[in-house]
């Protein structure tokens, strides 16, 4: 008897121990999820509990150098639905009508109406109209919830094609992918805002409390250096040269002002449109476009939104003999640019035991100034400058002239330039760099360098952006003239610009003369790799000279047309026409009238919001050709409406020139 109670009294302290025990672990395991997790609960409770819709800002409008919209975000909306607070029997219903009004397949759409979710994303980025019949439908059949229709923005480029490769393009989320849209994205992109309300797991409200509302911060508006006038002639006379001349991998031209690094235009070709930056952006690609592996779509599309001006680089032939030039004329190798017998062409220079042909070695040019020199682009002159500045020296001026290292210009994708180390540099090496072969630099590089001479000396930086515009204050910050020091001296500058003029009105650049205005270039040309049998050629000019304006890059890369591939027969025209309508527009003083006949000049009329038929009349009667470049092959004249035109109105350009125009 006394043994078995012995027992219940174990038996009992046993279970009050293993019950204090089990206390002990529930208390603690409690003190853990409250003091340890309990931070991390709450948020994970917060957002089970929280429906939270995104606002997307709008994204900051980028406007060229004189305000003009270059691309915008025009307002659309999104449609989601709670699939919770659908009614049942209304379900099929919402799908039916949401399906057809978006063109939806019904299916899907059931699927995600009928979801035990909280949300669900219908369709992004509709045009109002289509969002306002929906609020009328769910007004009619009297469904207030379960369907949101929340404000969004989808990026526009009212001028498709232009400057594509300087702005870029985003993608669906509104994220910029190229050019400034992602070199700037920061400043563009905005804060999201939100719409929140309390819901249970089904989707259903919680509460009484209603929505939330936190607006979004639009971006912020960026101005550019460009010109849309500028930048339109460029691109004009950039395409029709590389159709001319049959220009295999397309072409770029820099318009840059050399007196504080504005790019006042980059165009680059072949272009795309920037609204379908995934589509086929030529007649032959269109028509293969469905044969090609998503590996060659993408090839292809790389290649087009590529930069070619500031990403690709390539030998600059004969122009950079004008930095070889500046140089010897700087370290006082040259005194007197104009000195008679000065140097001797023989049809080649012997160097280390090799022998470097002057591109006129069949008919040398003799005895020569530097200014003949350069007017005749003679090898071995140039080759002689280099060998007397040594490589320690040659070497100097290419990092005063920054083309040692990227321009820092605020574009992606800048490609550096490719020079042999100075220490392996030998007798060769430097003959071929004092000509400009045998090492690569970007067109940017050369613009920036030349501007420095064409300034008078100062080392600049290019830009892109030159102001940033707040969207909430409307507070406008400058960015701000970047310069590098001094290269060369002024006497240095106005010697070699002087020089220049006289390539352009007497040597291998006179094709880019322009009438009544005081052009100075050089042409070049250059091998595309080793033994590819391409060419690259291109024309470098500083208008006006006595007070330059703009540089003028233009290179052309594989023209295999019945002009052939030199600088001065194909891309110093380009050059002069691209001169002939941009000076006018900069409203650059002419200055050698008596040298030349001047060309009759009008003022281009405003022919926006008329027809093409009252338009062609009235660019007959001014002297001009109206072209119309997005004309169908039946276009109705009479009744074709006239939304844009390059150059615009009130701009004085040469009698006889083409006004660039689009229909709506």
């Amino acid at each position: 008897m006394i043994t078995t109670k012995l027992s219940s009294k174990k038996k009992m302290r046993n279970t009050l121990f293993i019950t204090f025990l089990i206390l002990i672990c529930l208390i603690g395991r409690l003190g853990y999820i409250q003091l340890v997790q309990g931070r991390e609960l709450s948020e994970l409770a917060y957002q089970q509990q929280t429906l939270d819709r995104s606002i997307n800002p709008k994204r900051g409008t980028i406007y060229d150098t004189n305000g003009t919209a270059l691309a915008v975000s025009s307002t659309v909306e999104t449609v989601t639905v709670n699939p919770g607070n659908i009614a049942k029997e209304n379900k099929e219903k919402v799908a039916k009508k949401l399906s057809e009004l978006f063109e939806l397949d019904y299916d899907t759409v059931l699927k995600k109406v009928s979801k035990r979710s909280s949300i669900e994303t219908i369709i992004k980025k509709v045009d109002k109209e289509k969002t306002d019949e929906l609020r009328v439908w769910m007004k009619e059949n009297n469904i207030s919830e379960g369907i949101n229709i929340d404000e969004d923005t989808k990026r526009y480029y009212p001028y498709n094609t232009v400057a594509s490769q300087i702005i870029g393009f985003c993608g669906s989320d509104n994220q910029g992918l190229d050019g400034i849209e992602a070199k700037y994205e920061d400043e563009l992109k905005g804060t999201k805002g939100s719409i929140q309300r309390h819901t249970d797991a089904t989707g259903g409200e919680i509460g009484e409390e209603g929505e939330k509302y936190v607006p979004a911060i639009d971006g912020n508006d960026l101005v550019l250096t460009i010109d849309l006038t500028i930048q339109s002639i460029a691109e004009k006379y950039l395409e029709e040269a590389c159709i001319d001349n049959e220009c295999t991998d397309g072409g770029n031209v820099i318009v840059m002002n050399p007196q504080n690094g504005d790019i006042l235009a980059m165009a680059t070709y072949p272009s795309y449109n920037l609204n379908e930056p995934y589509e086929p952006y030529t007649d032959e690609l269109k028509q293969t476009w469905d044969s090609l592996s998503s590996e060659e779509k993408t090839t292809n599309l790389q290649a087009v939104w590529r930069n070619k001006a500031i990403a690709d680089t390539y030998e600059p032939g004969s122009v950079f003999k004008l930095i070889t030039a500046s140089a010897a004329i700087e370290e006082g190798l040259v005194t007197d640019i104009d000195k008679e017998g000065q140097f001797s062409c023989t049809g080649g220079i012997e160097v280390a035991g090799v022998r470097i042909k002057c591109w006129r070695y069949y008919r040398p040019h003799g005895s020569e100034s530097l200014r003949q020199g350069l007017m005749n682009s003679c090898n071995p002159v140039f080759i002689g400058l280099g060998q007397q500045l040594g490589v320690t020296k040659y070497y100097e001026y290419l990092e005063k002239f920054r083309l040692l290292q990227k321009t820092g210009i605020d574009l992606p994708g800048e490609a550096g330039s490719i020079f042999l180390a100075k220490e392996k540099a030998g007798p060769v090496e430097l003959a071929t760099i004092s000509f400009g072969q045998r090492f690569e630099i970007t067109p940017i590089q050369l613009a920036t360098a030349v501007s420095s001479i064409a300034n008078g000396g100062t080392s600049v930086s290019p830009r892109v952006v030159k102001q940033i515009i707040n969207s909430q204050t409307k507070e406008v910050t400058d960015i701000p003239v970047k310069t590098n020091g001094t290269v060369i001296s002024k006497e240095t500058s106005e010697k070699v610009l002087s020089m220049m003029e006289s390539v352009v009105s007497e040597g291998t650049g006179k094709n880019a003369k322009v009438a009544g205005y005081r052009i100075g270039g050089k042409t070049g040309t250059s091998e595309d790799g080793v033994n590819t049998n391409k060419y690259v050629t291109s024309f470098c000019g500083v208008a006006p000279i006595d007070n330059p304006q703009a540089v003028v890059l233009v290179t052309l890369y594989n023209p295999t047309g019945e002009g052939g591939h030199q600088g001065g027969g194909v891309a110093a025209p380009v050059g002069g026409q691209i001169f002939s309508e941009i000076l006018p527009y900069l409203e650059v003083n002419q200055g050698n009238t008596d040298e030349v006949e001047v060309a009759e000049q009008v003022t281009t009329p405003d022919v926006i919001g008329k027809t093409v038929t009252e338009a062609e009349k009235i660019m007959k009667e001014s002297g001009l050709e109206l072209v119309v470049q997005n004309a169908e092959e039946e276009m109705d004249k009479d009744n074709s409406i006239i939304k844009a035109q390059t150059p615009q109105a009130g701009i004085t350009i040469n009698k006889g020139n083409k006004v660039y125009v689009e229909k709506e």
